[in-house]
């Protein structure tokens, strides 16, 4: 049973439902601390410290990294006092690299499974705010789990990776290009629909980071297509809107229009006010872009108001300074002066 939940979790957090594999880790070291396999408790100990950190939690997950150390009498070499630091670790989070270090030497995840020890070691380095060990702890799982034969978690692991490279700003565009490419040919092989309409979405998100906008407009209409085989509108929703942003960044803006209204509808309806006036934004763009300054205005209250709704106050000086454009191009630059100041 205990294997069988570590099996779970690591599938569970190789496809990123972290809640989920922090359930079947928390059940599996429950299970083993029944046991007198010193061993066995710190791989789930680690198992579920990693998970911990997968959802926003890194001190808590220490907590667990912590129970997973060997010490005296486990009838185990200590060498990992070279790359673990007990008192280190008290002080935050800087006992991270050490750990993941250690563990990434010992291999002591669990099931023999390597790739999901490096998955685990990725979730830890993002908790630490270190995406570029990060996506290489992603890239080396991917090429597991591709040597395994699992295209679903190898997929989401290179969808990690990117993300990662992404925000570490360590690495070119053509290498990160390269590795939403082969996430991209990884989806076609993928038989779920949520998840392969998810990692589509994720590689238009970071064609769009890149600037490719064409790769990301078909990225989403993939996402797009798949969301009826498997009824998601939240995720529909946000693939219309990505579509229309899309669009606007390549200068279609008459294509655009069609998918702004769709998506200010649909969030509308699902009631993503936030989301609703991102896209009234969107929108608002587009047709000050083709000339319509009167259409512009009215989608900009329209957003001025969602973002007051939610309270967000980054997207209220945005309306507000596209209120002022439209309204100088209306001739009325009073009026355009007093939105630049409310957007200051």
């Amino acid at each position: 049973e205990m294997e069988g939940l570590t099996r779970a979790g690591g599938r569970a957090l190789a496809l990123g439902d972290a809640r989920e594999a922090v359930g079947c880790f928390r059940r599996a070291l429950l299970l083993a601390e029944g046991t007198a396999t010193p061993r066995l408790r710190r791989a789930c100990a680690f198992n579920l410290g990693a998970a911990y950190v997968e959802t926003g939690k890194p001190k808590k997950g220490l907590e667990f990294l912590l129970q997973s150390q060997p010490w005296e009498g486990d009838g185990v070499e200590r060498r990992g006092d070279r790359y673990f630091n007990v008192g280190a670790a008290h002080e935050g989070l800087q006992g991270f690299p050490e750990v993941l270090e250690y563990f990434g030497r010992r291999g002591v995840a669990g099931a023999g499974d390597g790739a999901g020890t490096r998955v685990q070691m990725g979730c830890c380095y993002l908790g630490m705010r270190e995406p570029g060990r990060a996506a290489r702890c992603f890239l080396e799982a991917a090429r597991g789990y591709a040597a395994a034969a699992s295209p679903e978690a190898a997929a989401v692991a290179l969808s990690r990776a990117s993300t990662s490279m992404l925000q570490s700003r360590r690495f070119g565009a053509a290498e990160i290009a390269g590795v939403l490419a082969r996430c991209r040919s990884l989806c076609e092989s993928i038989p779920n629909p949520a998840l392969r309409g998810k990692l589509y979405n994720d590689i238009g998100l970071g064609y769009s980071q890149l600037r490719i906008f064409s790769l990301a407009t078909e990225s989403f209409q993939q996402a797009l297509a798949l969301c009826g085989e498997e009824p998601d509108r939240c995720r529909e929703a946000t693939a219309l809107q990505n579509l229309g942003a899309a669009h606007n960044a390549l200068r279609s803006f008459g294509t655009a229009l069609g998918w702004h209204r769709r998506a200010v509808a649909l969030h509308g309806a699902l009631g993503n006010r936030r989301a609703q006036g991102q896209c009234f934004g969107n929108l608002a763009y587009a047709c000050s872009r083709l000339g319509n300054h009167q259409a512009a205005v009215e989608n900009y209250l329209h957003a001025l108001q969602a973002f007051r709704d939610t309270g967000d106050v980054q997207g209220q000086w945005q309306a507000c300074e596209g209120l002022g454009a439209a309204h100088f191009h209306l001739g009325d630059p009073q009026k355009a002066i007093g939105l630049y100041k409310e957007a200051l």
